[in-house]
């Protein structure tokens, strides 16, 4: 499965691959994404790759001003 794109969502505080997993399981379960295997806790940004520009474009209008 080939992720070639990307969006960068703003995500602050720990814990950021869980709870958006959470978040995407409970919003767009059915939109495929693949997440990095890390991210710092300084970082206030998520790199999440899609396969698609549909499914980025539909993360774009379903995502929150900040993950929950």
């Amino acid at each position: 499965m080939t992720f070639r794109y990307s969006i960068t969502l703003p995500a602050t505080g720990s814990h950021k691959l869980p709870r958006f997993a959470r978040w995407s399981r409970e919003t767009a379960p059915d939109i495929v994404y693949s997440l990095p295997p890390q991210v710092p806790i300084e970082a206030e940004t998520l790199t999440v790759r899609l396969r698609s520009v549909a499914d980025r474009d539909r993360l774009r209008s379903l995502f929150p001003a900040a993950l929950p």
